[in-house]
């Protein structure tokens, strides 16, 4: 079994404590987001998960506990996003010299080779169109090189949730292009600028669950819960299913997810995975670190 933690909430940034005591522990509670009375009980023991992906944009408070993984045994990975996009739309992320460092420190115990940088999702705004985008991906390429060997990318999916953050963004001037409102050739020189930039230093670019078919300009469609990646770095044979919970586009195999939606506390005005801020912020103020799920009772019966 391969654990995903998380595509719902960043565990590593805001919930390490929890993650390390429900490792020990060997198991953990997970609520079906859908139906949040029907509730899945997920074995963590080491025998049983084959390997933990990661998603984070701040691994500093788990980087002190990495030991302790290795010890107990457990194989991981980390999908590690860094950007460097206004405050206006990513208002809590951390800045871009603390990202680059932590990234350098966690790289420094598990190598380039468990580390994929993600330059995603691509919002394109009035602020940040391709040329902003261009310049700060080489500007973040140029500081990874040696520390990762693939990039993933994505243009952003606008959700219903993200409506009203993404209409208050507007009308503080700041508008949302659509992808598609762009010319096809100026977006496949975006995605060639792309392309060539993760070459020049010595990655392989990769797009994340994209519709459009970037082939033709350098990057190939890719996979972040990975069965050959996972079986070219840990040696190990995992499913090779394609996962039916996400999107057509994603090539992502069967992962179970322990995370949980509306708990991220970064407030980005795109993200699927939350709601709002506030509730987000009302989420983890009731969360227990020595719960057996990310938020809600302790004494729950599966």
């Amino acid at each position: 079994m391969i654990i995903s933690a998380s595509r719902r909430t960043d565990i590593p940034a805001f919930f390490t404590d929890w993650l390390m005591k429900r490792l020990r522990g060997g198991y953990c509670l997970v609520p079906n987001p859908l139906n949040p009375k029907q509730v899945s009980f997920v074995c963590l023991k080491p025998e049983d998960v084959d390997v933990i992906v990661f998603w984070t944009r701040n691994a500093a408070p788990l980087l002190p506990h990495l030991k302790e993984l290795d010890d107990l045994g457990y194989r991981y990975y980390f999908l590690y996003t860094v950007m460097s996009n206004p405050r206006s739309i990513d208002p809590r992320s951390p800045a871009l010299g603390t990202s680059l460092e932590t990234l350098s420190r966690l790289v420094a115990h598990v190598g380039p080779q468990r580390v994929i940088w993600r330059y995603d999702p691509i919002l394109f705004t009035t602020m940040t169109g391709p040329r902003f985008h261009v310049k700060t991906y080489g500007q973040i390429a140029r500081a990874l090189r040696g520390l990762t060997g693939r990039s993933i990318i994505s243009t952003v999916d606008l959700y219903r949730k993200t409506e009203k953050r993404l209409r208050a963004l507007s009308a503080a001037g700041v508008e949302v292009i659509d992808y598609t409102d762009y010319k096809e050739d100026e977006m496949a020189d975006f995605m060639r600028a792309l392309a060539h930039t993760a070459r020049d230093h010595a990655m392989n670019i990769q797009s994340c669950a994209q519709m459009q078919d970037l082939e033709p300009h350098g990057i190939a469609r890719g996979k972040c819960v990975d069965d050959g990646y996972i079986q070219d770095v840990f040696g190990i044979e995992v499913t090779h299913k394609k996962d039916p919970s996400q999107r057509k586009a994603c090539g992502c195999v069967i992962s179970k997810d322990i995370g949980m939606y509306d708990t991220c506390l970064y407030g980005c005005v795109y993200c699927y995975a939350t709601r709002s801020l506030e509730m987000a912020k009302k989420n983890f103020q009731s969360h227990d670190p020595d719960a057996q799920m990310l938020i809600g009772p302790n004494d729950f019966k599966s």
